[in-house]
């Protein structure tokens, strides 16, 4: 039978954690530097985690580790691990595990449950709704030439409106994903973006570009590059809704990719937001894996 009980020394199990991420990340394409570096947020808030053991007639198969914290406004749960040994597997100690930190979060008043998954977990979290995936893609060589296409710095005159229309679609993916309300996702943008970009078109380490094809305005693209060690992050590469359903994904693409390479980075990397399938197609056909996955379900379950 299995039984989950709280336990306090956490040290060895945070060190088998950390070795398991770092594999992770190494598989899907992170250099040690960018790895560590994800390490480092993982890290933030662990003097408030929960460690439990798993055992099973008195022998310990695996550990579940939860935390409980407000985020934008919502009290929400977080499973930060949830870990059966190999030889355990399959046993059912899995779905125990986490149907102890489901409750164990709705006790202390969570409403929502947060799951980052580095590696596929099977049908143990059916039922959760994917919030977002992190993929990212080792670039070997330069991206293919697109005919007819060209991405230039974006101008002073074009940036206040680019920078409306961002702040609006990224207050839609979120509320597309089922992450926060409207009104919560619009002082989350005005937020982040204030973040993020405190100089404008002006901040360092940021390209801002301008897509055309056949002379034509067809999307724009904005990078943030040494956001992890070689890594270049993607925020955004957008093709203009007027012109989407052309064949011109691969041309935002190759402009992401072109401009990565050009600020001396060699991977680069994107946030797909739940629910925007298309989007997850297109990277899957780039060749972006999953560096992480995040899901969320509602709490107590039958709110979910």
């Amino acid at each position: 039978m299995t039984q989950i009980s709280v336990v306090d020394d956490g040290t060895e199990w945070q060190k088998d954690l950390e070795l398991r991420l770092r594999a992770s990340y190494a598989q899907s394409g992170l250099g040690a530097d960018a790895a560590e570096r994800r390490l480092q947020d993982v890290r933030v808030g662990s003097d408030d985690w929960t460690l439990a053991e798993i055992t099973d007639a008195w022998t310990r198969v695996g550990h579940v580790a939860v935390v409980v914290a407000d985020d934008n406004g919502t009290l929400a749960g977080r499973v930060v691990d949830l870990h059966v040994e190999a030889r355990h597997a399959g046993r059912g100690h899995e779905q125990a595990a986490r149907d102890w930190a489901e409750e164990w979060c709705a006790e202390r008043g969570a409403t929502r449950l947060d799951v980052r998954l580095t590696e596929p977990a099977g049908e143990l979290f059916a039922g959760y709704r994917v919030r977002g995936q992190l993929r990212s893609r080792c670039l070997d060589s330069p991206p293919e030439r697109v005919d007819g296409a060209t991405a230039r710095p974006m101008t002073p005159a074009e940036y206040p409106e680019w920078l409306a229309a961002e702040k609006v679609a990224y207050v839609d993916d979120i509320v597309r994903s089922g992450m926060l309300s409207r009104e919560e996702a619009v002082r989350k943008s005005d937020r982040d973006f204030a973040k993020v970009i405190p100089e404008g078109l002006s901040t360092p380490d940021n390209t801002f570009l301008v897509l055309e094809a056949a002379g034509e305005r067809i999307g724009t693209g904005w990078l943030k590059h040494r956001y992890l060690p070689g890594v270049t992050y993607g925020y955004s590469l957008t093709i203009q809704e007027e012109h989407r359903r052309k064949g011109y994904g691969p041309v935002a693409m190759a402009a992401g990719e072109q401009a990565t390479l050009a600020a001396g980075d060699s991977a680069l990397m994107f946030t797909v937001w739940g629910g925007n399938e298309t989007a997850m197609r297109l990277y899957t056909r780039a060749g972006y894996q999953v560096v992480e996955e995040n899901l969320s379900i509602g709490l107590p379950r039958s709110l979910a």
